[in-house]
C-alpha cells in the first residue's frame, strides 16, 4: 500500500514539476510584446491543459521497455516515500487536501448559479429566452435587463446577452464593435475552456501558478477578442463603446473582468495596426512553446516509465 502511494505523489511531483517549467516558459514567452494576443491566449490554454494532465501517469510497460536509459528523480521520489510511510502525514495531507477542494467546488458552484440562471433579467421585459432577437453570423443574440453588461451565455452552445436599450446607447459601429467582440468568445466556447481550468483549480487549489494562469488566461481572452475587432477595423468603436459602457452615469456596466483591463484593453485597441511581422513573430512564439511543451512531456513520461522498469 505504502508502495503504490509513494507511486502516485511521485507521479504527482514529476508531472507538476515540469508543467511548472512549462508554465515558466509560456510566462517567458508571452511577456514578448510581438506576436499576437490570440496565439498567448492558447499558448496560457495549452498551459493550464498541461497541469491537468499528467501524460506520465499513462504510460504503459511496452513504452516503458523502450526507456532503459531513464532514471528516476530521487528527491522527488524521497519525499512521496517519506509521506507515504508517514500514517499521520499521509492523512493529515489528505485531509487537507480535500478540504480545500471541496471548498472551492463549492466556490465554483456558487459562482455557476449566480450567473448561469436561464432566463435571468428577462422576465420583467417580457421576453421570451427561448427565442432570440437576432441572429450574428449564427450566434443567438437575446436581450436582456437593462442593467445587465453584453456577454456570453453557454458553454455548447453559447448565445449572446444584450441589455435592453443597448441600441440607443451605443451607435451602429459601436454595437457592430461590441457584437464581434463577443462573438470571438461565444465561437471559441471560452465560457467551456473557463470552466475546464477552474475545475483544474478545484483539484490544484494548492499550486500557485495554476492561480496566476488562471489570471492570465482572463487578460489574453480579452485580449484576443479585442484583436478580433481590430482586425475588423473598429478598434476605435470599441474603445467608443467600453467608454459609454463603463460610464457611472450609465445603467450599463461592464462585467469585472473586463472593466479589470479596461486601460490595457484600451491602449491596445487604440494603437497603431501591428506591423507585417506579426504573423512570423506569432508562428514563432507557438513553435518555440510547442517544443518546450513536447520536451517537458517527453521527460515526464521517461522519469515516471522508470517506475515500472524497477518494478520488472
Amino acid at each position: 500500500m505504502h508502495e503504490q502511494i509513494a507511486r502516485v505523489l511521485y507521479y504527482l511531483g514529476v508531472h507538476l514539476m515540469y508543467a511548472s517549467i512549462v508554465w515558466l516558459a509560456a510566462w517567458l514567452l508571452t511577456l514578448i510584446p510581438r506576436g499576437s494576443a490570440t496565439t498567448k491566449y492558447w499558448i496560457w490554454v495549452a498551459t493550464s491543459l498541461n497541469f491537468m494532465l499528467p501524460l506520465g501517469a499513462l504510460v504503459d510497460k511496452s513504452l516503458a521497455r523502450h526507456l532503459t536509459w531513464a532514471s528516476p528523480l530521487g528527491m522527488i521520489g524521497g519525499v512521496g516515500l517519506r509521506i507515504a510511510e508517514d500514517a499521520v502525514l499521509a492523512s493529515l495531507l489528505g485531509a487537507v487536501w480535500l478540504l480545500g477542494a471541496a471548498l472551492m467546488f463549492a466556490r465554483l458552484c456558487l459562482r455557476l448559479g449566480a450567473e448561469w440562471r436561464p432566463g435571468q433579467g428577462l422576465q420583467d421585459q417580457g421576453c421570451d429566452d427561448r427565442r432570440p432577437a437576432f441572429f450574428a453570423q449564427g450566434v443567438p443574440v437575446r436581450l436582456g435587463r437593462a442593467s445587465q453588461a453584453p456577454s456570453v451565455d453557454g458553454l455548447l452552445h453559447p448565445h449572446i446577452f444584450l441589455p435592453g436599450g443597448i441600441d440607443r446607447l451605443l451607435s451602429k459601429d459601436e454595437l457592430a464593435a461590441v457584437l464581434i467582440h463577443e462573438m470571438t468568445h461565444a465561437k471559441r466556447r471560452d465560457n467551456l475552456i473557463r470552466l475546464v481550468h477552474e475545475i483544474e483549480l478545484c483539484a490544484l487549489w494548492f499550486h500557485p501558478l495554476v492561480w496566476i494562469t488562471g489570471a492570465r488566461l482572463s487578460l489574453y481572452r480579452e485580449l484576443s477578442c479585442d484583436e478580433s475587432v481590430i482586425h475588423s477595423a473598429r478598434g476605435r468603436d470599441l474603445v467608443s463603446a467600453l467608454a459609454k459602457l463603463a460610464n457611472p452615469e450609465q445603467p450599463l456596466l461592464l462585467q469585472a473582468t473586463a472593466a479589470s483591463f479596461l486601460s490595457l484593453r484600451i491602449a491596445r485597441l487604440a494603437a497603431p495596426q501591428p506591423q507585417r511581422n506579426g504573423r512570423a513573430a506569432s508562428g514563432l512564439l507557438a513553435v518555440t512553446f510547442g517544443a518546450v511543451l513536447a520536451m517537458a512531456i517527453f521527460q515526464t513520461v521517461a522519469h515516471t516509465a522508470c517506475c515500472f522498469l524497477a518494478r520488472h
